[in-house]
């Protein structure tokens, strides 16, 4: 366990900080301290040697130029909802951005103005308003901030692009305190790095988003197949996802599911394939667009429907509830072949929690319409993502947990190229080697990039490359 100690802070050093901070600081003395440094993801145990609440981006100023002079590691939390816990660190300074969450819609220009402490729910209750999105994820409780920086992929991925696709410009502060705005027509290669590079050499502050009509009503389809039916099942899915409308977003899950209000009794604990779908566009299109995911085999259950959209961004929130245990990776898959979808099957069988589930996520649509050096998001020529999430409640079945993701990723990685979604990263196990395989052609370009902007690596987070390549 870490020591929670200001061992390397100053009685001065706070006292200087605290003068110039207008938000709450929080030290390991304070009462608040255990619930300010906790995370969603239960398996995080931090101790940042000070948590500051910023109001505003002075606030940011001022810690990133307190962090820079005291030599402390910086951590960055909008959401907190990222899976390896990079919210937070041992010994550093956690900037929490959680206060500066503010949402304005310009409906007319079909923009929104959103703070870096924002989460999905609080953008979509503002532009559903005007029966506006933008793309951002599938649980309502993840920070925008994140989720964009890492490229973001959710229910209008394959109409409308990735979150990092959407934006139109930045408010960021870099390494040496200073505020800039970035944009196609201003910091551009700035603004490059920060769609998909994971937020490498700065704290955005706030992010402008294009709107797209959608809902306030769309047809959405979520339909249950029996486990045994799961080879069939995948296969048909394979080929209706061939030829599916851009508007149709779609995701298929394998897993236990074990609710028992949605299924008889005999089927609730009972392997199954989920098969999830959204269109965005007009409901009565939707729904015919949609029907083929009921007839991929014999159904289970079939709960699609007309609903409202911000009501189908929250579907999966209860399943992800804040400090249960889990462990997320990924990979690009090249295809899916009889044999990927096979060893999936076979590996989501084998999962030790019946919460955890192996997942096919397909690209391609509007985020193959980017071109590669348009951003820094890396997966753009992959046609699916596999996401392997393991996701239990028992600190002691970790090592189960665990082990199992690891071994299904390597046994799957040959079928693809190595790289991941830097949002299901696991704990970044093989550092800046899986950065440089991921990112690609574009790695080298980050790395200048970061040695402009943060030359001395003050925001090091595992999933930031460094400013040198050896």
């Amino acid at each position: 366990m870490a020591d929670p100690t200001l061992s390397t802070l100053s009685a001065d050093a706070i006292r200087d900080l605290t003068g110039r901070f207008h938000g709450e600081l929080v030290l390991p003395e304070d009462e608040g301290y255990d619930d300010a440094r906790a995370v969603w993801n239960g398996m995080i145990d931090k101790y940042p040697a000070i948590i500051a609440y910023c109001s505003g981006t002075a606030d940011v100023r001022a810690a990133v130029n307190f962090a820079r002079e005291n030599d402390l590691l910086v951590a960055v939390r909008s959401g907190g909802h990222n899976v390896a816990g990079s919210a937070v660190c041992d010994g550093g300074i956690v900037v929490d951005l959680s206060e500066m969450n503010g949402v304005w819609v310009d409906p007319d220009e079909r923009t929104a103005w959103v703070q870096a402490g924002a989460t999905l729910g609080d953008v979509d209750h503002e532009t559903q308003a005007f029966g506006l999105a933008t793309p951002l994820g599938v649980v309502s409780d993840t920070g925008v901030a994140g989720l964009t920086l890492g490229g973001g992929i959710g229910h209008l991925r394959n109409k409308y692009g990735l979150s990092c696709d959407n934006l139109a410009s930045v408010d960021i502060v870099t390494a040496d305190g200073e505020y800039r705005t970035a944009s196609e027509d201003e910091n551009e290669e700035l603004f490059w790095g920060i769609r998909g590079g994971g937020g490498t050499v700065g704290i955005v502050t706030g992010f402008e988003f294009d709107l797209h009509p959608v809902g306030p009503e769309v047809a959405t389809g979520l339909v249950f197949y029996p486990g045994g039916s799961a080879a069939e099942v995948l296969r048909a899915f394979r080929e209706y996802q061939e030829s599916a409308p851009d508007e149709l977003t779609t995701l298929v899950s394998t897993g236990v599911f074990p609710e028992e209000e949605l299924f008889p009794a005999d089927a609730v604990d009972e392997f199954k394939v989920a098969v999830l779908g959204m269109y965005a566009g007009a409901p009565e299109a939707g729904e015919a667009a949609i029907e083929p995911l009921g007839e991929l085999g014999q159904p289970l259950a079939d709960f699609s429907s007309r609903m409202p959209y911000a009501e189908f961004q929250r579907l999966f929130d209860e399943d992800y509830p804040d400090g249960m245990r889990y462990y997320w990776k990924s990979s690009y898959l090249e295809s899916l072949s009889d044999d990927v979808l096979d060893r999936a099957i076979e590996w989501a069988e084998a999962a030790p929690s019946p919460l955890s589930t192996v997942d096919v996520w397909p690209m391609g649509g509007a985020i193959a319409d980017v071109g590669l050096d348009e951003s820094a998001f890396a997966g753009r020529e992959a046609p699916y993502l596999l996401g392997v999430e393991a996701n239990w409640e028992d600190p002691e079945q970790d090592e189960a947990n665990i082990g199992w993701v690891r071994d299904c990723l390597d046994d799957m990685r040959q079928f693809s190229d190595g790289s991941v979604y830097l949002n299901f990263p696991g704990f970044y196990e093989g550092g800046e080697e899986m950065l440089e395989t991921t990112f690609g052609d574009a790695y080298d370009r980050l790395v200048a990039l970061k040695a402009e902007y943060d030359p001395t690596n003050l925001f090091g987070r595992p999933q930031t490359v460094e400013p040198t390549a050896e």
